[in-house]
C-alpha cells in the first residue's frame, strides 16, 4: 500500500539529518580536514540513516502494492533532496546553476550524486526484496 504520510515523515527526517549533517559539514568538518573531504563526509555519512529508512519503509509498506509504494517513495526523496540541496547551496553560499550541477556530473564530479542515487534506488529495492520473501512466521 502507498503510504504518502509515511514517505513524507520519512523524507522529513531525512532532510533534518541531511541539513543539520550538511551545517555541520560546513563549519567544522571543512575547517579540520577540507572542503573536498567535508564533502565527502556529507556524502557517506547520512548513507546508512537513509538505509535505516528506506527499510523502515519497506517494512510498513508491504503488501501487493510495495513495489510501487518504494518508486514513489524513491522517486519523490530523490528528487526533493537535490532540491533541497540546490537551496542550501543557492542561499548558504551564493552558488550558481553550473556549480550545483557540478555536483551531479557522475564520473568527473565529487561523489554527493551516490546519495539522491541510494535515495532513489534503496526503496524500490528493499520493497521488492521483501515482497519476494515470506513473512516471519509468529511462534
Amino acid at each position: 500500500m502507498i503510504r504518502p504520510g509515511l514517505i513524507f515523515t520519512l523524507w522529513l527526517a531525512q532532510a533534518v539529518a541531511l541539513l543539520a549533517n550538511h551545517a555541520l559539514g560546513d563549519t567544522l568538518i571543512a575547517a579540520l580536514l577540507g572542503p573536498r573531504l567535508a564533502l565527502t563526509y556529507k556524502t557517506l555519512i547520512p548513507l546508512p540513516y537513509i538505509a535505516l529508512l528506506a527499510l523502515i519503509h519497506a517494512r510498513r509498506s508491504r503488501g501487493p502494492q510495495a513495489l510501487a509504494a518504494g518508486i514513489v517513495a524513491g522517486v519523490l526523496w530523490a528528487s526533493s533532496t537535490v532540491l533541497l540541496d540546490a537551496a542550501y547551496g543557492r542561499l548558504t553560499f551564493s552558488e550558481s546553476a553550473s556549480s550545483l550541477l557540478d555536483r551531479y556530473r557522475l564520473f568527473e564530479g565529487p561523489i554527493w550524486v551516490i546519495l539522491p542515487l541510494t535515495q532513489l534506488l534503496l526503496p524500490p529495492l528493499l520493497a521488492w526484496r521483501l515482497t519476494s520473501r515470506p513473512p516471519a512466521a509468529a511462534t
